[in-house]
């Protein structure tokens, strides 16, 4: 196991500098969460969107996903030929398409994410000390208004 950096949290950092080193771990730590999982990334953000936001337009996920319709789409049409979503009218507007999860697709989400969970966690617990985990439990909603912003 590598030394550990010291954290110095009165040291001023060059904002290029984090972001190039955040960007770096984030990129292992993606490539390390993606080996936990047995679909493609794109099935799983869509899956998990539609558990907790509930049934939605292909241009909807599109937009929140921040892809392309055409490639929003094809997703769906690949998880629905899977029997992971269904499409139906939107009872709003009968000329629009809603998406939504079914019961498999449920299922497989919550198998992937225990998985990928299981292994995470382990890993918290495993490499970090109780502060680091505090540290760590800390950061996640300033790694969300990043991702949001």
């Amino acid at each position: 196991m590598p030394a550990k950096a010291p954290v110095n949290a009165s040291v001023s950092r060059d904002p290029a500098l984090i972001a190039n080193e955040l960007g770096a771990v984030l990129g292992l730590l993606v490539r390390r969460l993606r080996a936990q999982r047995p679909f493609p990334l794109s099935h799983a953000t869509v899956l998990g969107r539609l558990s907790r936001d509930g049934p939605q337009s292909v241009s909807d996920l599109a937009q929140a996903e921040h892809v392309r319709p055409q490639s929003m789409a094809q997703t769906v049409s690949e998880l629905e030929s899977s029997g992971l979503v269904v499409r139906h009218p939107d009872p709003g507007d009968r000329r629009r398409a809603v998406v939504e999860v079914t019961a498999e697709g449920v299922g497989l989400r919550e198998r992937e994410l225990s998985r990928r969970d299981g292994w995470l966690a382990q890993a918290i617990v495993g490499e970090l000390s109780a502060e680091e985990q505090n540290e760590l439990h800390a950061s996640v909603e300033l790694l969300r208004r990043l991702a949001e912003s």
